[in-house]
């Protein structure tokens, strides 16, 4: 219970570090989603034992495939992408977070689009499959997401800056001492003049 509510908290938190843009796109995303548990299919089977056709509606999660996997992942995507932006995460993307919505927006409703050429397959005696209007409401939820990552290009926010490398202090350097001139060296068996007050300060 204590981990639901800070995993809330955390949301919560987030939603209102967003700006407006930014919000917009979160809840085109979150919209996109829910269509998904819309009946986006009809299918039709024939019932031998009423001697007719029974139909039945079947959502994306109903019958998925690559195309709904897509779309799930696409909103899912942005959704990471603006809760992590709302959490101060600095990272680079191509184009900037609007162009990425943008993108996300359009490869949704690209594949919402080819959805009605290519039907899932049913199984079954005369089974056809149609398209039901919790598909086209999905579509509308794709090009809301675009519209929001047009706004969110507009606004030219900028990302949270990358941080900054700390460079470690360069090693101290130690310099050595020349050696004194020939006639400064002291003679075979004369101490030299840090050797000499080594001594006297042993004394």
């Amino acid at each position: 219970m204590d981990l639901l509510r800070g995993a809330v908290r955390r949301i919560a938190r987030a939603w209102r570090s967003l700006a407006s843009e930014q919000r917009l796109a979160a809840v085109a995303a979150l919209a996109l989603i829910a269509t998904m548990f819309l009946p986006w299919y009809e299918k039709s089977v024939y019932d031998p034992k009423v001697r007719a056709f029974a139909d039945k509606s079947i959502s994306a999660f109903g019958n998925p495939t690559f195309i709904e996997a897509s779309v799930f992942l696409v909103a899912a995507g942005v959704l990471a992408l603006l809760f992590l932006r709302a959490e101060g995460r600095a990272f680079h993307l191509p184009g900037g977070d609007g162009t990425v919505v943008l993108a996300a927006g359009l490869w949704a409703g690209l594949l919402i689009f080819w959805r009605v050429f290519d039907k899932p397959d049913v199984a079954g005696r005369g089974a056809t499959i149609g398209i039901q209007w919790g598909f086209f409401v999905a579509f509308l939820a794709a090009g809301f997401l675009t519209y929001a990552g047009v706004r969110l290009r507009a606004a030219h926010r900028p990302e949270p800056p990358l941080p900054v490398p700390v460079k470690e202090p360069p090693a101290p350097t130690v310099r050595r001492r020349r050696p004194p001139p020939d006639d400064e060296r002291p003679m075979p068996g004369q101490m030299t003049f840090d050797e000499a007050e080594t001594h006297r300060l042993r004394e």
